[in-house]
């Protein structure tokens, strides 16, 4: 598989592994895009994303997912990829009073690249997040609220393993990882600030990579803000590779 272009196949298995890691409960699915339906502070779980990267532009599709985002009280969004292959469908956002932001990009790498990255020997897998796993996500640097509400949703997550860098002082690094439609899935990943630059997130990334090995996946991918520079030199660094970049469009 060639990651750095990504087949239809592989665009829309991404996509409806995304929606059910935030929104599994909460979508449905109109013509081409999938909507996620979850009130609250992950865009993903929140917006319309197209499950392929060549749409014609359809006046009444977009009225139609609009109507399906009012319906449940909330502001439609649309997670939409920088391709040359979605412009019609950009300049009718653009014609609708929408506007990009927050450009995103979604990596991906293979399992085996990833699970050996480091030796991930102190970090500990989870069935389960527990309250110390969580702290890390409502620690200094992170906005509480929007902690509090990915730590509820990642819980809640079909199938998700969890891992954490902790010893006797306390938790210091977590991340979750979720499988679906034959993908690894990467989330939630945070660590200290005080412990940051210590490759820990390594650690955590190479367990949780280890432990979607044995349920037999061979592709990972995560999505991460363009201007997480840090974050992004170290997913390089342990092989992912850009697939696309989007933004979320909304209402200016």
């Amino acid at each position: 598989m060639s990651l750095s272009s990504p087949t239809p196949a592989q665009i829309e298995a991404i996509e409806r592994a995304t929606i059910a890691t935030v929104a599994h409960d909460c979508f449905e699915v109109i013509g081409p895009w999938i909507l996620g339906l979850r009130p609250g502070s992950i865009g993903r779980a929140h917006s319309a994303a197209p499950l392929a990267h060549t749409l014609v532009r359809d006046e009444s599709l977009i009225a139609r997912i609009e109507a399906a985002y009012r319906a449940k009280g909330m502001s439609p969004v649309f997670r939409l990829p920088d391709v040359e292959g979605l412009a019609s469908v950009a300049e009718a956002l653009a014609d609708r009073g929408y506007a990009p932001q927050q450009p995103t990009m979604v990596m991906a790498a293979d399992l085996d690249l990833v699970a050996g990255f480091a030796e991930p020997a102190g970090a500990t897998q989870l069935e389960a997040p527990d309250e110390d796993w969580a702290s890390v996500f409502l620690g200094e640097g992170f906005d509480p609220q929007d902690g509090a509400h990915r730590v509820a949703v990642l819980s809640k997550s079909p199938g998700a393993v969890f891992a954490a860098v902790r010893d006797p002082e306390g938790t210091h690094a977590v991340g979750a990882l979720s499988l679906a439609e034959g993908w690894a899935s990467l989330h939630g990943m945070r660590t200290r600030r005080a412990r940051r630059g210590e490759g820990l997130a390594g650690q955590v990334m190479a367990r949780l990579a280890q432990a979607a090995q044995v349920q037999g996946a061979t592709q990972i991918f995560l999505q991460v803000e363009e201007g997480n520079a840090p974050a992004r030199a170290l997913y390089a660094r342990a092989g992912f590779t850009p697939l696309w970049r989007y933004q979320y469009w909304r209402s200016a």
